[in-house]
Order: C-alpha cells, then sequence, then structure tokens
C-alpha cells in the first residue's frame, strides 16, 4: 500500500478534502494555479506505446491523464497515468526532474491531472514505461476517488455519477468505446449501399409512428402543446414521397412510458426507409446490418450473452405470429374465425384482454404470453395482425395480418419493420380507429395525422421501412443486463 492509501485509509474523506484544499492555496500562492494551464501538447497515449513498443523505446513522448496510483520509493517513484485510452506506468526521479519540481510532484494526490515528458523505456520486470523528464500539474482533484465504485451496491451512484464510473471502471469505458464502434459501423454500413442520413423534427405537432404515451411540453411563442416525438417514421416517409429513395435516420425519441432493465424514457433509435422493396427486402438488410456490426465491434458473430452463445452468423429463422403462437402456446389462430372464439380461448387460458380488444390484439397477448422469452436465438416473427400495426401494408393473401416483421433475441425485441402502408384511404381508416381508441382513453394509441395523409395521396412507391433499437443492440453486443450500462447518462430519479 502506497503512503496516500495509507493516508486515505486513516483520515476523514472531509479531512483528505480539506488538505487538498489547503494544497490548493500553496499552489495558488507561489504562483502555481494549476488551473491557469490552457494546454498540453500531447504527442502519444498509453495505448499506442504498448501497442508497438518497438516503434516507440527510446523515442521522447509528450503523455498527459489523471494520476491513478504511487509507489514511493524515495528520490524515486512509480506512478500510474491514465489516459483516454488507457494505462501506462512511469518512472518519475528527482535527478531526472529536478529538486524544485520533484517536490511539488512529491504532493500531487491522486486524481489530479498530470502531463509528463519522458522517453519509452522497459523495466527489469519486463513493463512498458516511460521515464519522465519533467512532470507538471495540469489540473487539481479536490474530490478523493473512491477505492471501490464498480460493487454491485454501487451501481445507482454509478449511473449517477458517470464521470466517476468512467475513471474508475475499465469495463464501462471498453462498453462505451464499442457502443461508439457500433454506431459508427452503423453508419459505413448504410452509407456504402447509398443510404442518405438526415434529421427530422423532435417536437412534433401530432403524436405518431408508434403505439407509446408521448411527453408534451409548450411552445410559448406559438402558445402550443408540442409533443417529443415517440418515432421517427411518419417524417422520413414524407421524404421518400419526395424522392430520396433511401434514408435513414439516428436520433433520440422519448417516451412517457415505465421503466426497466430494458427501457429508458428517452433511447437512441436507428430507423431507415427504402423505396422499392418490401418486409422481405427489410429482413435481409436487418440480418446483414446485424451481422457486420458484431464483426465489427466484436470481432465475431459468435458472441456471449449472459449464460447464453448467440450464433449471429447463421440465417436468421424467420416464423409468422400465427405459427409461432401454435408451436409454443398450442393455440391455432388459423382456426378462430370470431372475436367471441379468441376471447373464449382467451378466458381458457387466463389471458387477460380488454373490451376493444379484437381478434388480432388478442393473437398479439397470447404471443407476449407463450413465445417472446423462448426466442433465443435470432428469430423473424412476421405477419402480425393489423390490429397492432397501424403504418403497415395488409398481406395480399390475408388481409386480416400485415407484411411485418419483428426481430426477437434472447427473448426481447430488436428490431421492427413493415412493407409500409401508402394507401392513403387504408392508412385513413386506420388513423381513425387509432383515434377512437385515443378517444377512449388509450393514450398510446395514434392521432389523424393529416399532413401526412397528403403526403401520401401525391404518391409513395412501395416502401419498406426499419427501426432497431440501438440501445438494445449495444447491451446485446456488450453483454450488458441493464439499459442504463449503455447509456452514458440514463435517466434519473433526483435523489433530494
Amino acid at each position: 500500500m502506497d503512503n496516500q492509501n495509507m493516508e486515505h485509509s486513516e483520515l476523514s474523506l472531509n479531512e483528505q478534502q480539506a488538505i487538498r484544499r489547503e494544497k490548493l492555496l500553496e499552489l495558488q500562492s507561489a504562483g502555481k494555479d494549476p488551473y491557469h494551464e490552457v494546454k498540453y501538447d500531447v504527442t502519444t497515449y498509453s495505448k499506442t506505446i504498448k501497442e508497438n513498443f518497438e516503434a516507440w523505446e527510446g523515442k521522447d513522448v509528450f503523455l498527459a491523464g489523471r494520476l491513478m496510483s504511487r509507489r514511493d520509493m524515495g528520490k524515486a517513484n512509480f506512478i500510474d497515468v491514465m489516459d483516454s485510452l488507457g494505462r501506462i506506468q512511469c518512472y518519475v526521479r528527482v535527478d531526472d526532474v529536478g529538486e524544485e519540481s520533484f517536490a511539488d510532484f512529491k504532493k500531487f494526490d491522486i486524481g489530479d491531472i498530470v502531463g509528463l515528458a519522458g522517453f519509452v523505456f522497459k523495466t527489469r520486470r519486463g513493463e512498458i514505461s516511460v521515464h519522465a523528464k519533467s512532470i507538471c500539474l495540469l489540473s487539481k482533484a479536490l474530490t478523493v476517488l473512491p477505492e471501490k465504485f464498480h460493487g454491485l451496491k454501487d451501481t445507482d451512484s454509478r449511473y449517477r455519477m458517470r464521470y466517476v464510473d468512467l475513471i474508475m471502471n475499465e469495463d464501462a469505458r471498453d462498453t462505451f468505446r464499442k457502443r461508439s464502434i457500433i454506431i459508427s459501423g452503423i453508419r459505413s454500413f448504410l452509407d456504402q449501399r447509398g443510404y442518405m442520413e438526415v434529421e427530422t423534427p423532435v417536437l412534433h405537432t401530432i403524436a405518431g409512428g408508434a403505439s407509446a404515451r408521448p411527453f408534451i411540453t409548450h411552445h410559448n411563442t406559438l402558445d402550443m402543446d408540442l409533443f417529443l416525438r415517440i418515432a421517427l417514421e411518419l417524417h422520413l416517409k414524407r421524404l421518400i414521397v419526395g424522392g430520396f429513395d433511401k434514408v435513414y435516420e439516428i436520433g433520440r425519441v422519448f417516451r412517457n412510458e415505465g421503466m426497466s432493465t430494458r427501457h429508458n424514457p428517452e433511447f437512441t433509435l436507428l430507423e431507415l426507409y427504402e423505396a422499392y422493396t418490401d418486409f422481405n427486402g427489410m429482413m435481409d438488410i436487418t440480418e446483414a446490418l446485424i451481422q457486420h456490426v458484431a464483426q465489427t465491434a466484436c470481432g465475431t458473430m459468435q458472441i456471449r450473452y449472459g449464460d447464453v452463445e448467440l450464433d449471429l452468423g447463421k440465417p436468421f429463422a424467420r416464423l409468422s405470429m400465427v405459427d409461432a403462437v401454435k408451436q409454443y402456446a398450442g393455440v391455432d389462430f388459423d382456426t378462430i374465425i370470431t372475436l367471441d372464439e379468441a376471447r373464449s380461448i382467451a378466458n381458457e387460458r387466463h389471458i387477460e384482454y380488454e373490451e376493444h380488444h379484437l381478434k388480432g390484439d388478442i393473437l398479439n397477448l397470447f404471443f407476449e404470453a407463450y413465445v417472446e422469452e423462448k426466442l433465443i436465438q435470432p428469430t423473424f416473427i412476421t405477419h402480425h395482425p393489423v390490429e397492432i400495426s397501424p403504418l403497415a401494408k395488409r398481406c395480399p393473401h390475408d388481409p386480416a395480418y400485415t407484411e411485418r416483421f419483428e426481430l426477437f433475441v434472447v427473448g426481447r425485441e430488436h428490431a421492427n419493420a413493415f412493407s409500409e402502408l401508402n394507401d392513403p384511404i387504408d392508412q385513413r381508416g386506420r388513423f381513425e380507429r387509432q383515434a377512437q381508441l385515443r378517444a377512449a382513453g388509450d393514450e398510446e394509441a395514434n392521432d389523424v395525422d393529416e399532413d401526412f395523409l397528403l403526403a401520401l395521396e401525391y404518391g409513395m412507391p412501395p416502401t419498406g421501412g426499419l427501426g432497431i433499437g440501438i440501445d438494445r443492440l449495444v447491451m446485446l453486443l456488450t453483454n450488458s443486463p441493464s439499459i442504463r450500462d449503455v447509456l452514458l447518462f440514463p435517466t434519473m430519479k433526483p435523489l433530494d
């Protein structure tokens, strides 16, 4: 245990913080205020040196980062400095940096931000290190870093103070680096296939594009209520009408609903639309996209999530919702003709439904109760009932169902896609059905979007559309059990 850690064990947190403030005042009185430093010319990073030691050995480097540990041997110290890419050991000796600078260095605290110039070498024990020629204080840490910040008891603190979590938890840093790689991989995949990235409004006059309860805000100048978007869909399809054949957006959407390990009130959604294709084309692109980002971010398509080994490299299974319910619940909805028959079998199986639910709604309730959690390996569930798919095109062979799929992995929905409804008359009828549900108290139902209906009347080509929840995909590819583990700043209730 180094001297500072011994000091930490003997002094209270308030006493340690008081000592740090005294050190700051001494520095400021001596004209060495660390907060006056404005730049430091960094030439390389810890990871770069470690991965290319032969190229860097003996060369001068300038590093900057956080002082994370110290082994004090009197006139020489070994310290660990953490920069944005990792940690590296540094050797600081009085004979090299000078007595005044070394005396200042001895007063540095764990957590301080330092700049260090020196040359790269390897210790007798074989550890790649930097031999300091100079070291300076770039910023003073007035609050003490925790000794342990990653235990299960501290998950709430990790989410509230993500900045400390990132300092102390290498796994957290790796997760968010991988998140960035995943999003970059999605963009490169789509850009290479001729998709154009666009941006659409966050503030909507009508809540639409998904079944969800919206957040409501007020615009003072216009004196009107607006909705934070719950989906990207309706504006993106307007662009298909306008003549852009392939568009996508990666953006935040907001849903005023419950919170869980899989749900946060704001989350990141990818939606893409392609003219002249259908939901089968969207299945192909979904499979290829997920395989691409898995290989890019993880280096393999065989990944582990919890106790499950997943093979994303195989063709994803495809199963209709009716066949899935028949397989897992033993109920064949192809033989159920009337609403009364659907309600009767629901009563027998203790499936709770509401008065406004129709046959298709009850089929979906059976799917949620009997099937979802059993879909572990990637599986496309296709042909959803029209009652739960207000924006999807009907199946030509059976208009009670739609050309829609959802992708399930480890029992969770990861993607939702349609052959997009481009019939403005059919779309109006479905919007009006949704408006009736909303008037009856269903806060998740859509309103009638007259401008979108007008856009459809100008003519939208046959189109395939896809939505993928980025956060759930990151959870899957980083083996993260909670959505809060993959959001830098998840929504939290204030402590007060």
